[in-house]
């Protein structure tokens, strides 16, 4: 049994987030804190500003009769206004609850009801027109949309931000305020954070301060260091507890947070905001260089050649770097002429500037994660739940390795259990599921907490993830599949958009597979592929021996019972909106292998 022991940890001497928030506004003053761009304009709040809105809006939330440990539900893309609403229900040691922009009505309802929350802070008319039904029945007694332009249906109980904010000026509710965080202690809820329900309802998952507050000392100690220079880029969403606990973080430490409504506007945005540091997921990495391998397929020979020895010399010497090795001198002078003249326009596409991204949330393949280094990029990787306030563990800076999911953060215990499940212990882990004392109970082992994932620590004291124990396939033949580890081999290619692996209870694996179609296009041009449509263009030959070869190529390090024998190309792609996927892009293997049950048939019967 492998087992890594924890750090001993002086966390910060405050008992509600909300008092640091407080400090920072002392300290910071007229630095600027939160950024968004709305209509073509960037709007800029500085930490006196902060200030002065959570105080307003904590007076509304008391003038609407909120509770101590009362549950806020925020349903909303990323802005400004949900980190305020979120830091005035600390103020007033309520519990912010995030709902997925992306969720649907039934499904914003569910978690409105299960938290009881009675007030629920909208940010599009989408949302506010999917929430405005909860008004009538159940406990929701005031909706407040966050866009002054939402239309309100004229229901009562609905207002708009603005109007919010007036409501309780020059009432004296101050005092009360100060006497609620006088109250608090690390025990007291911070949030609820709901699980995406890959197998059935979400769980909220009961996060304290304590939590918090442990987890961002385990990352001071962690992390490069960062400040008030630094800038990050609030990409994913705020519902996400990885995006969630990382801007409570980017607040601790005095950053500027810049928040991206619409993430399909990354492209643009990150050039205007050149992020110094910014989370995301494996995707977000998957795509950049998809695209990039696939500019580079119709480049000269001779740009393909300098942009390979580029990479080769940047593996080289930023390999040498990060193991803490000296670089010669005809190895830096190289990498000066690859950096002006390739890796730099690499680092460009993401603004220029970073200096480290945080990723988790899926696998990530070894390969990618070598590129992005190899052009000067570090991906500090981890892995981390909801039920452990995000991060078990992560890269250090120096001396890991691509693949791995790093050492535990400070302060967490991780060992491998029975069946070679992943168990973690530490004040960062959940208090437990509200209102399912079974669920909990069913979860933990003697004060351990069971994280479903399967692991092992390699010789250098990292962690490496295999699979997902419920997500373990058997095959006919009695082998067993990890799907996502066959997934991140495959799904990298540049023409796979998504991939669901199937094999349990069959002969062999065989997979489902969206193509990225705007890549897949453009081949099919080039080549000569006439096409009306997109299932005229999977069906044709010519693509599937590509995908035949593409897949073969990409399968060298998996054994032979784990590769895809046959697969069938999907026009469509899986979407939250008819259950297929999770808003974090999970996939719903269940739903997935019902709706399409008829096509793996067919790959067997064939």
């Amino acid at each position: 049994m492998n087992t890594a022991s924890a750090t001993p940890l002086t966390i910060p001497d405050v008992k509600n987030f909300a008092a640091i928030v407080h400090q920072n506004i002392r300290k910071f003053g007229a630095r600027p804190v939160l950024r968004t761009r709305r209509q073509g304009k960037w709007i800029e709040i500085d930490w006196n500003g902060l200030g002065q809105r959570m105080q307003q809006a904590a007076r509304g939330l008391l003038d609407l009769g909120v509770a101590e440990g009362e549950m806020v539900c925020i349903f909303s893309p990323n802005k400004p206004e949900c980190t305020i609403a979120d830091l005035a229900a600390l103020n007033i040691r309520g519990v912010p609850v995030y709902i997925y922009p992306t969720n649907t009505a039934g499904q914003a309802e569910y978690i409105v009801a299960h938290s009881g929350a009675r007030i629920l802070f909208t940010g599009t008319q989408e949302q506010f027109d999917k929430a405005a039904a909860m008004l009538k029945d159940g406990p929701l007694h005031t909706i407040v949309a966050f866009d002054d332009a939402t239309d309100l249906r004229g229901l009562e109980g609905a207002m708009h931000w603005s109007a919010f904010l007036d409501r309780a000026q020059g009432t004296d509710l101050d005092a009360e305020i100060d006497r609620r965080l006088e109250r608090a202690t690390v025990d007291d809820l911070l949030t609820l954070i709901y699980t995406s329900g890959t197998t059935g309802e979400p769980k909220g998952v009961m996060l304290t301060h304590a939590s918090l507050l442990h987890s961002a000392a385990g990352h001071d100690l962690r992390l490069l260091p960062t400040g008030p220079e630094d800038v990050s880029l609030c990409f994913l969403p705020l519902s996400h507890v990885f995006e969630r606990i990382w801007t409570y973080y980017v607040l601790y430490r005095g950053m500027v947070n810049n928040y991206l409504e619409d993430p399909k506007q990354i492209v643009d945005f990150i050039q205007e905001v050149k992020p110094t540091i910014m989370c995301a997921v494996p995707r977000f990495y998957e795509k950049i260089y998809a695209a990039m391998m696939h500019r580079l397929e119709s480049a000269s020979p001779a740009k393909q050649k300098l942009f390979h020895w580029a990479i080769a010399v940047g593996r080289e010497r930023n390999g040498r770097v990060k193991d803490e090795l000296p670089v010669p001198f005809w190895l830096a002078l190289r990498y000066r002429l690859a950096d002006r003249l390739v890796l730099g326009k690499l680092r460009a596409l993401v603004g220029g500037r970073i200096r480290f991204f945080p990723c988790a949330g899926a696998p990530l393949g070894e390969e990618i994660e070598a590129f992005f280094h190899a052009a000067g990029l570090f991906i500090c990787y981890g892995y981390g739940l909801s039920e452990t306030t995000a991060t078990v563990t992560c890269h250090e800076p120096s001396r890991y390795r691509f693949g791995l999911v790093g050492k535990p953060l400070p302060g967490v215990d991780v060992k491998i259990g029975a069946n070679d499940e992943i168990l973690v212990r530490g004040a960062t882990v959940m208090k437990g599921y509200y209102k399912n004392p079974a669920e909990t109970a069913a979860v933990f082992e003697d004060g351990w907490f069971k994280t479903g994932d399967t692991g092992r620590f390699e010789d250098n004291g990292e962690l490496r993830i295999t699979d997902r124990i419920k997500d373990l396939m058997k095959t006919s033949g009695g082998k067993y599949i990890a799907p996502q580890y066959v997934e991140a081999m495959i799904g990298a290619d540049l023409y796979i958009e998504q991939i669901a692996v199937v094999a349990d209870n069959r002969k062999f694996v065989s997979a489902l597979i969206v193509p990225e179609f705007e890549a897949l296009e453009e081949y099919a041009r080039n080549h000569g592929i006439a096409f009306a449509s997109r299932e005229e263009l999977i069906a044709k030959p010519q693509i599937v021996r590509l995908f035949e070869e593409r897949i073969k190529a990409r399968s060298g390090e998996l054994a032979n019972y784990e590769r895809i024998i046959r697969f069938t190309l999907l026009a469509e792609p899986f979407t939250i909106d008819r259950g297929e996927i999770t808003p974090t892009l999970k996939l719903k293997r269940k739903a997935i292998k019902e709706k399409f049950s008829q096509a793996i048939d067919a790959m067997y019967d064939a």
